[in-house]
Parts: structure tokens; sequence; C-alpha cells
């Protein structure tokens, strides 16, 4: 229907109804929608049998066969259908599916608004005062369960060969079991392709943080066709490095500098955390190595009577700390920090604030696969300057990259 024609229609329906508020046009536009279904109804059944209502011009051995209500959920809430029949069982309408009593799009409306992190009442109120349909949080559960295998197939897909760099972290949460609250970590893996697009590899429900967990995780990632990571970029959690060299023994091992400086600043008084961080710039942006020992014995020197602790875990650390020197500008500037999952997390948070206890380990892990699924759909760049990344790369680790490209 073109734009003038759409005109006049609308003329000649407001003229035809008198309508006096916005409740009028509502009702309208309701019975307009049952109708137009309708029909549309009975013209499907029309072709699946040959002919139109009694005007039967062919012989066929199938005919109409009356009809039987049918009561579905649409944008203007709940309306009722007469379904067509034919005799032999044979019709199938595409209209309204058989066995189907949501034509609005309504599960994937509540998934959307479950995804951003909407309690079970506020989806309620939302989808009864948009559409006049009642969803009770049984309802939500069940609609969003059918996510599972979904989740099941995305959490098991087949990853890529290789992964110059991986990021992994921990977010934790409070999970209710049995008539307990337990504490819950969700581990999160993240990875950078050779293309230099970013991708959540897998998300993992565990107890608390530990190596042993991350080691099986590992594992699982192998399992899943990732046979090389370059460079790993983690926090300090004890026994994580020796999990990841267990898993591949041939990975760098870089340990987050901006949590290695956060550990050391909780050792300082606040008068003097001004001047030791910038006494300790010096050691993590120095050129190589060999001047980051020299800066952070200066460091040593000043502030280690006073500080003993804020220095001495860089050097009981440094195995883990040191790789980082090796690298160029670009590279430094992606693996001297966990920021890059950091922020992820802050996405996760963001959708889970209204949940400060999840039900199940399932319903905790439905939330973060919708939100990274989301997260996902952003994810359209691949890392900035990539191309010099990848070339520095090239030379570093010429072996385990030349032979994925």
């Amino acid at each position: 229907m073109g734009t003038a024609a759409q005109k006049n229609f609308i003329k000649e329906m407001i003229k035809e109804n008198q309508f006096q508020n916005v409740g009028d046009i509502y009702g309208y536009l309701k019975d307009l929608f049952k109708d137009t279904i309708q029909e549309m109804l009975e013209a499907e059944l029309d072709v699946s049998i040959g002919y139109p209502k009694n005007e039967k011009t062919i012989e066929t051995d199938n005919e109409r066969n009356g009809h039987s209500q049918k009561t579905v959920k649409s944008q203007f809430g709940e309306i009722e259908l007469d379904i067509p029949r034919d005799r032999k069982g044979d019709f199938e309408p595409k209209i309204v599916p058989k066995y189907k009593r949501d034509i609005s799009g309504l599960e994937e409306k509540i998934i959307s608004l479950y995804s951003r992190g909407m309690s079970t009442r506020d989806i309620h109120d939302q989808i009864k005062d948009l559409y006049g349909i009642e969803v009770s949080a049984e309802m939500v559960s069940k609609i969003t369960e059918r996510l599972v295998p979904e989740i099941k197939e995305w959490q098991n897909r087949a990853l890529e060969p290789i992964y110059p760099f991986v990021f992994m972290d921990a977010i934790h949460y409070k999970v209710r079991e049995d008539g307990h609250i337990l504490n819950r970590a969700a581990y999160v893996v993240l990875g950078i392709d050779l293309d230099g697009n970013k991708d959540i590899l897998g998300i993992w429900i565990g107890e608390n943080e530990s190596s042993k967990f991350w080691l099986g995780v590992l594992t699982e990632l192998k399992n899943r066709g990732v046979q090389e990571i370059l460079i790993f970029s983690v926090d300090g959690l004890t026994g994580l490095k020796e999990a990841i060299q267990a898993a591949y023994p041939k990975a760098e091992v870089q340990r987050c500098i901006i949590h290695q400086l956060r550990n050391s600043f909780k050792y300082v008084s606040y008068k003097h955390l001004k001047e030791f961080a910038r006494d300790f710039k010096a050691v993590y942006t120095a050129a190589t190595e060999e001047i980051a020992l020299s800066k952070l014995e200066e460091v040593k020197e000043k502030w280690g009577k006073q500080y003993p602790y804020a220095t001495k875990n860089w050097e009981t650390n440094w195995d883990v700390l040191s790789p980082f020197f090796r690298y160029p500008e670009g590279i430094r500037k992606m693996i001297y920090t966990t920021n890059i999952i950091e922020s992820l997390h802050r996405q996760f948070r963001k959708v889970t604030k209204s949940k400060t206890v999840f039900p199940s380990d399932s319903a905790l892990e439905k939330m973060l696969y919708l939100s990274s699924r989301n997260v996902l759909k952003k994810w359209t760049q691949r890392y900035r300057d990539w191309d010099q990344v990848l070339n520095h790369l090239m030379i570093m680790f010429e072996e385990q990259v030349t032979r994925y490209i």
C-alpha cells in the first residue's frame, strides 16, 4: 500500500469509527489484527486443499472440516482465533503454527529484557503494560530455560587453533543452593585471534577461584581446538602460572602490572602514596629489563626499610612480570593490564546488579551468556594498530605464527 493509499485508508478508518481516545484506536487495531490473521489462515487452507471456500471446482480427496478454537498471545494481548481444519489433517498453518500460542515475539522480548538484568517482577510489569499479558516468574524461567541447549552449543563450539593473546579472570557472585547461600566464581576467558578480533572463549561457573579449576578450563580449550596461545595476561592467583604451563608449556605468562601495583600500594601510607607511585613508574616504563631492575633497586633503597613488602612482591614475582620488557610498545599496551577483561566484567555487573543472589548456577550462567551475546554484537572492529602488533609477533614467535597464517 503506497503512502497516499495509507493516508486515505486511515482517514476512512477514523471517519467510520469516530475514535474518542487512544483506547478506542487500540481496540480497533486489535480487532483488525485478529481479522487479518483469521483471513490469512483461511487463505492458507485454500492453498493447501486447492480451492477457496464454497468453490470446489477440482477433484480432491481432501476438504474443509470446520474450525478449532485457539487462544494466542499477540502484541495486542490475548486473541481468540478459529483455526481452520482439513479432513485429512495435512494442513500446517504457517502464520500461526501448530502448538504455537505466542505470535507476538514475546519470548524474544522476555529474553531481551532478562539479558539486560531486569527482575522477573519488572518483566511482568512491562509485558503487562505493553501487551496486557500476565507473565509469571515461573514463565520467565521456563522461557529462558530454552536457552540451555544454545548455551551448551556455544560453550562447546570449536575455537581457533591459535590465539596470540588470552586474558583470564574470574568474577564472583552468590548463588543459593539447598537453602544455603554460596560463593561462586565465573571463570571468563577472552581471546584475541590472528585477525585482531576479540572473542569470549567461554564462561565456566565453579566454586571460589582456584588454579586447579583454571587448569580444567585450559584443558577444555585444548579439547576445543586451541593448540597455541602465545601470551597469557592474568592476575596474581597462586598456582596460575603452573596451571598455564601444564596446559601450554610454550606460552609466556604475564602478570597484570596494574594488579601488581595495587598490591604494592596497599602497603604504603596514603601520605607517601603519590611520591611512591611516581618513583615506581620508572620501573614499569623502563625500556629494558636491565633498566627496570636498576630502577627497582633505587625504589628499594629509598623505600625498602619503611615499606619492605611493597618492593619484595616485585622481586618475588619478577619471573611473571619481566616478560613485559621484552616486547615493543604495541604489545606492552595489550598485556600490561587485564583491563580488557575487567571492562567485560563491568558489563556483566551492569546487568547483574539487581541480583544479589542467583537462585542457581544455571540462572547465573544464563544471565552471563545473554550479556556476552549482547557484548559480542558490539565487538565489530579488530584491535587498534593490529598490523604492527602482528608484525612483531611474527618476528618474536615466527614458528608458531607462520604455521597458522
